[in-house]
């Protein structure tokens, strides 16, 4: 009965988004309150409910400080011999645009930061989307896919990281074999952007753009502004630098490491305090319409782990799973993760269920390292859910719906979860027989 509710409760939450019955922060908030009470939860809401909150307040103070960071950076114009290069390059061509959004993602998606891939990859390249009218969502797609094959499986990747601790695997043998799927997950994103980019070239058309004298399409978009910072440039690439070396390892909680590097840029590039007030206020409606997304979506998932509909849902899955099916534990656990990491947040998914379904596995005899790798395939589908705060910092940066965006991004994200799944069976990173 638990299971049923929560199920209900995640068809209809998702239908009321999609549809745009309500807005995410209402439905992330309404739906699972009601929920909560049709199943008799109504004492324990507003623990369950500070539970979610208190739970999401790390990620909702790392997104805050890392959108003024890298907006701090990207007003000083950090990024623009970047961004330069990347334009002059793909020039008008909506196919180059696009392959050259994937390859640029795909590189900064190696940090296994997604607010970093993001922000990064939208300062380049939303401004000629916009500029030659192609669609931003195509944008959001490519950047999603090549986080979810970049930091998806990587080691340092946030869910790998859970996978290999939870089960206490090395992180060398769990990722050596994983390898050639990487490389042929990072070749489907090429791909898909290059079938993107022929849809947009279709739709309209390829636009040489000038790229020299006074109406170069580059300095129109890059612009020249009172803010930029040329001469400093150098300086704040250190910075970028000494932060992220310090994110890989560990030296500080990621959410404090964007606050210091936030404020030291701040100090660097604008000294004087009414320029500090300025360019805080400049990002301030991003950041807050973010981090209040990030609450609502803390309200949901404390709420669905506090009624314990989530455990319910995982156990009721490993119990529907035929015996016969033994041998092909590996793939089912593959093909099941799309749907149970979009319901779940990573530390639910694989503090909570991976384990339930290692030890299932190892009645088959089945090794917990294939287990693991199987658990990561569907980080494509995972990222397009309401409950990752960076999907949510994705679609407001391209001034779009989350709803929009699950419906244009769930084939290609299906697609890609299908294709590294084959690929790691194909090189026997998980196999169908122990």
């Amino acid at each position: 009965m638990l299971a049923l509710l929560g199920l209900a409760m995640v068809i209809v939450f998702t239908v009321l988004i999609m549809t745009k019955r309500l807005s995410p922060i209402v439905a992330l908030t309404v739906v699972p309150i009601v929920f909560a009470l049709i199943g008799g939860f109504g004492g324990g809401l507003g623990k369950m409910m500070l539970d979610g909150l208190k739970m999401v307040a790390p990620s909702a103070a790392l997104l805050l400080f890392a959108i003024l960071f890298f907006g701090i950076l990207i007003d000083a114009g950090l990024f623009d011999p970047l961004i330069r290069r990347i334009l002059k390059v793909v020039n008008g061509d909506p196919v180059k645009i696009a392959m050259g959004t994937a390859l640029l993602s795909l590189l900064v998606a190696l940090d296994g930061d997604g607010t970093t891939t993001y922000m990064i990859t939208c300062a380049a390249m939303l401004p000629l989307y916009k500029r030659i009218g192609m669609n931003p969502m195509v944008l959001a797609i490519l950047a999603m896919l090549s986080l979810s094959i970049m930091s998806g499986m990587s080691p340092w990747g946030g869910p790998t990281t859970r996978a290999i601790a939870v089960l206490g695997l090395d992180a060398g043998e769990f990722f050596v074999p994983l390898l050639p799927t990487v490389i042929g997950g990072a070749a489907w994103v090429v791909f898909t952007a290059w079938m993107l980019g022929r849809g947009e070239r279709k739709r309209v058309g390829s636009v040489v753009l000038q790229s020299g004298g006074s109406n170069c399409y580059i300095e129109e978009i890059l612009g020249d502004s009172t803010h930029k910072r040329p001469r400093l440039a150098w300086l704040n690439l250190l910075l970028v630098a000494a932060v992220m070396v310090a994110l890989v390892m560990g030296v500080m909680h990621s959410a404090v490491l964007f606050l210091i590097g936030f404020v030291v840029a701040l100090i660097i590039n604008y000294p004087h305090l009414e320029q500090q007030k300025e360019r805080v206020l400049a990002h301030a409606g991003n950041a807050m319409t973010v981090v209040l997304l990030v609450f609502s979506a803390g309200v949901f998932a404390g709420i669905f782990s506090g009624t314990k509909m989530v455990d319910a849902l995982a156990q009721g899955l490993v119990d529907m799973i035929p015996a016969e099916w033994g041998k092909l534990f590996p793939l089912v656990v593959a093909i099941t993760s799309m749907p149970l990491t979009f319901v779940l947040s990573n530390d639910a998914y694989y503090f909570g269920v991976v384990p339930i379904l290692s030890n299932a596995a190892a009645a088959y005899g089945i090794d917990s390292l294939e287990i693991a790798r199987a658990s990561v395939l569907g980080q494509p589908v995972h990222l397009m859910s309401p409950l990752v705060a960076s999907t949510l910092l994705l679609v407001g940066m391209v001034d779009r719906d989350i709803g929009e965006f699950q419906k244009a991004a769930f084939k290609w994200a299906v697609l890609t979860s299908l294709v590294i799944t084959a690929l790691a069976l194909l090189t026997g990173a998980i196999t169908f027989i122990a």
